[in-house]
């Protein structure tokens, strides 16, 4: 996946013996990942019903059978804006495109084949928003989906990183923060959560800027407003109503005034208007 840039399109190609391409998405990363962490960041879109059967397909393609307590490291490539046609609108592969795939097959999206294969892609991505936008096949666009479509009315493709989903921006948080937890630096992974700071369910975004590694214990404080960190000097800020309600707190109480731990990425560090949001519902 080297030769990948973020936003080159990605697309799903079935066996013998149809040879269609059915869909696809936008190239995000490729990470090396705990089984486990796969799972509990994507869910089904792993392509598995449960954490059960997604074992049993890794482990079928494995060299050697995955043990019942092993949690092994696998590749993951993690896609944005994924898109899935109709059988309908199923396209043919290309002649050279069948056949069993060889690792790292791919086309020039601005010539040949290539090119033709994705005026092809977009077309459909075209018609597909036409006829499903706002509906739960297609309730948006993103921007890598938009650009693909502009493609399709002037035909000059180009690439745009797509939009994080819930699975993606929690992968990224992780890694920005080095799986450690940005208050304590806690390392237990399976202990710690990807928070958003302006809430996603109260309009925040899936952007890493958004987004705080936290000890699960802390996440909920945090949603909830007994704890929130300055938007000037990046401190930990505990509430008062901690002890007030529930008479404990010591160990909370010791996080107070403790600088956030930075992440590794400045494009990460917490937003400021994030934060400032943040800080609007905190309990003080």
């Amino acid at each position: 996946m080297k030769s990948l840039q973020p936003g080159a399109p990605f697309l799903f190609r079935l066996h013998a013996p149809d040879y269609a391409i059915v869909g696809g998405g936008f190239f995000l990363r490729f990470l090396k990942l705990p089984l486990s962490q796969t799972w509990d960041a994507f869910r089904e879109a792993n392509g598995a019903d449960s954490f059960h059967q997604l074992r049993k397909m890794i482990s079928r393609r494995s060299s050697k059978p995955i043990k019942a307590d092993e949690d092994p490291i696998i590749g993951s490539t993690i896609l944005g804006e994924p898109f899935f046609f109709k059988r309908s609108d199923w396209i043919e592969s290309p002649p050279d495109f069948r056949g069993p795939i060889v690792s790292g097959k791919s086309y020039d999206m601005t010539s040949g084949e290539g090119l033709k294969l994705w005026q092809k892609i977009t077309v459909q991505l075209a018609a597909q928003k036409s006829r499903s936008l706002g509906t739960a096949a297609m309730p948006s666009v993103g921007p890598a989906t938009r650009a693909a479509i502009e493609t399709a009315r002037y035909g000059t493709p180009h690439l745009v990183t797509p939009r994080l989903g819930q699975g993606s921006f929690r992968i990224d948080v992780t890694a920005a923060y080095q799986g450690r937890c940005a208050m304590t630096a806690e390392r237990t992974l399976p202990a710690l959560e990807a928070a958003h700071i302006h809430r996603y369910s109260a309009g925040g975004v899936h952007e890493v800027s958004n987004g705080l590694l936290l000890r699960s214990d802390l996440h909920r404080l945090f949603d909830r407003g007994y704890l929130t960190v300055d938007s000037k000097d990046l401190t930990i800020v505990v509430s008062r109503r901690i002890k007030e309600e529930y008479e404990n707190g010591r160990d909370y109480y010791a996080l107070h005034g403790k600088s956030l731990s930075a992440p590794t990425d400045t494009n990460a560090m917490p937003g400021a208007r994030y934060l400032k949001q943040h800080n609007l519902t905190f309990r003080g």
